[in-house]
């Protein structure tokens, strides 16, 4: 049962990671929050795999500023603000239903006010994460 479970946790991480890229290219499609669902599954999968995420180039500041600060970058801010501006046109547009589409403006403006609220991250640095896997 040991090993059903971890290589469950395994699938679960590489799917989140490669969904996480795709949201590199894909436009309305987020990055950060499969990078860190996939740094947690691997973490219970698979550490290794789950450093090698915190230490990558492109995704691994970002886990590491989340998972050590809660923090958020500024340039993650300004596209998470611009996508959900975008989704609230697109909903004001699309949606017939005023008690739907009032019900869900609101629930991305308080995402976004959430988002904003977040604090910046300190200079984290990339060699931090080893830290965080043994904590």
């Amino acid at each position: 049962m040991h090993s059903l479970r971890r290589a469950v946790y395994i699938a679960l991480a590489w799917i989140s990671f490669a969904l996480g890229v795709v949201g590199v290219f894909v436009p309305l499609m987020p990055t950060t929050c499969f990078m860190l669902l996939a740094v947690w599954a691997a973490s219970r999968g698979s550490p290794r795999f789950a450093l090698w995420i915190r230490e990558h180039p492109r995704f691994g500041p970002t886990v590491v500023a989340w998972e050590g600060e809660r923090a958020i970058p500024r340039h993650a801010k300004w596209l998470a603000g611009c996508m959900l501006v975008l989704s609230v046109v697109v909903l004001v547009v699309t949606l017939s239903l005023v008690w739907l589409k009032l019900l869900l403006v609101a629930g991305l403006v308080l995402l976004g006010l959430w988002i904003a609220t977040r604090p910046e991250p300190g200079r984290v640095r990339v060699g931090s994460a080893a830290r965080l896997v043994r904590r």
